[in-house]
């Protein structure tokens, strides 16, 4: 496993992939993409919303000059927002 963060923090993207988020005031430099997935949001409801809220999941391999690991960063398609989801270090 690894240690469960949750914590918004801010990415650029490139094509619709990370390559590069900011975490604690340091920036991380995505070096490889290890997993990608999809998930529908459980409050989706069709009545309610016209398109399906999706979250992209990123599992990727990424460093600063102090640290390096492996992190999950997940997008909400609904509200735009980046979590930092999980760590490994």
């Amino acid at each position: 496993m690894g240690h469960v963060y949750g914590v918004p923090v801010a990415v650029t993207e490139h094509e619709g992939r990370p390559v590069r988020f900011v975490w604690e005031r340091r920036v991380y430099n995505v070096r490889h993409i290890v997993d990608h997935w999809i998930t529908l949001r459980s409050d989706w409801s069709p009545e309610v919303q016209e398109h399906l809220p999706q979250r992209a999941h990123w599992r990727v391999e990424a460093g600063s000059t102090v640290a390096s690991g492996v992190y999950e960063l997940r997008h909400d398609s609904t509200s735009g927002e980046w979590l930092l989801a999980r760590v490994w270090d």
